[in-house]
């Protein structure tokens, strides 16, 4: 089991660690007081990546050889100049700016030092060397769907979820907000729209199922079963086992379908676990209670669960990379924009309570180093 968690908050990177009692406390913290978005363990070398949201001045990507004691300042992902007097506008007349605004992913790829970033306003791009260079995927970037994409809630669409096929690193899907689900397999050379089956209940009926409007919050692969994809949707909840040929609509989630983090168990596809809430206007808690929705039979059932959870007056929203399961699939941690911070040792059956005073949580990550 993982026995330390990379906490990445609107105002740093904090390690937690678990200590010889069994209990976990907060450890070393990097970039205190920046605005730290998403961080990335390279389990094939121990390296660490940490993406900064410095707002005006624009992101940075850092990288870490020694688990966070130093970091290095490394290239960030730019996107070409538009052809001159171009301005380019989505289905529905907004502008899309050609620059960076997030690097919203990352993740390994096959080849050593291979990574793949994904970013707003909705570029795809990959690496060779660890991050050192980054080149724009042109064929999704000039894919023509593309302008069909509008962004959810953020004002641009954003690539947030990369999902590398660990039986063949050629075979990639990323997820788009409010811009369906993409599969290429052949590094990205080509790729195709593969949203089928599901629908969006915020869209005229004539266009609910156009999978290239679908606006999924998180996407996750079962490891040991590359072709099924669980993923939380703006309206529900979606699982695929033919590869994202298909998705079926997992209606038994409760207390609610609607969320944004997702998980799936290491070694058994049929596991998976949400942090359901209200949508839309209110995006809380359904009732003021925090609970975990466990399945263990690939959506025909779930289990609710809440112990060592608060059960009232809590507004703890869950962002799409704040939910975490280890490589055994029994310890787990989920962080909310609240900065509470809360850690399982038995699949989500009982929780313990790490912090209640964290700054707003991005993302949460187990170590394997």
């Amino acid at each position: 089991m993982s026995e330390r968690l990379l906490v990445s908050t609107r105002k740093g990177l904090f390690e937690v660690e678990r200590i010889a009692s069994g209990r976990w406390r907060i450890g070393h913290v990097s970039f205190q007081g920046d605005n730290v978005s998403l961080t990335l363990e390279d389990a094939r070398n121990g390296a660490w990546y940490a993406a900064l949201d410095h707002g005006h001045f624009g992101a940075k990507l850092h990288r870490s050889a020694d688990q966070g004691a130093a970091w290095v300042e490394i290239s960030v992902p730019a996107y070409p100049e538009p052809p001159e007097g171009y301005v380019e506008r989505n289905s529905m007349g907004q502008e899309i700016p050609w620059r960076l605004i997030r690097i919203w992913a990352l993740e390994t790829g096959g080849r050593p030092e291979e990574l793949w970033a994904g970013t707003l306003p909705g570029g795809l791009f990959h690496s060779e060397d660890g991050g050192r260079n980054w080149e724009l995927v042109r064929n999704l970037w000039d894919h023509s769907d593309r302008k069909e994409w509008m962004g959810g809630g953020a004002d641009y669409p954003g690539i947030h979820s990369i999902c590398v096929d660990p039986r063949n690193a050629d075979r990639v899907l990323v997820a788009v907000s409010c811009g369906g689900a993409w599969l290429t397999e052949d590094r990205g050379t080509t790729w195709r729209c593969r949203a089928e089956g599901m629908w969006a209940a915020y869209m005229p009926p004539d266009r609910a199922r156009d999978p290239r409007i679908q606006d999924i919050h998180r996407v996750v692969q079962c490891p040991v079963r590359p072709e099924v994809f669980w993923a939380q949707h703006h309206n529900g909840v979606f699982r695929t086992s033919d590869g994202a040929e298909h998705w079926e609509e997992i209606g038994a989630v409760t207390p609610s379908v609607f969320g944004f983090p997702v998980a799936v168990h290491p070694a058994d596809p049929d596991t998976a676990w949400f942090v359901p809430a209200r949508k839309d206007e209110q995006r809380i808690p359904v009732d003021g209670a925090v609970v975990v929705a466990r399945t263990r039979d690939g959506g025909r059932t779930f289990e609710t669960l809440r112990h060592g959870l608060p059960q009232e007056h809590a507004y703890d929203l869950v962002y799409r990379h704040a939910l975490a399961v280890d490589e055994s699939g029994e310890r787990l941690a989920f962080g909310s924009t609240t900065g509470s911070l809360w850690v399982s040792e038995d699949a989500g059956d009982h929780w313990e309570t790490v912090s209640e005073h964290l700054p707003p949580i991005h993302a949460v990550q187990f170590s394997v180093a």
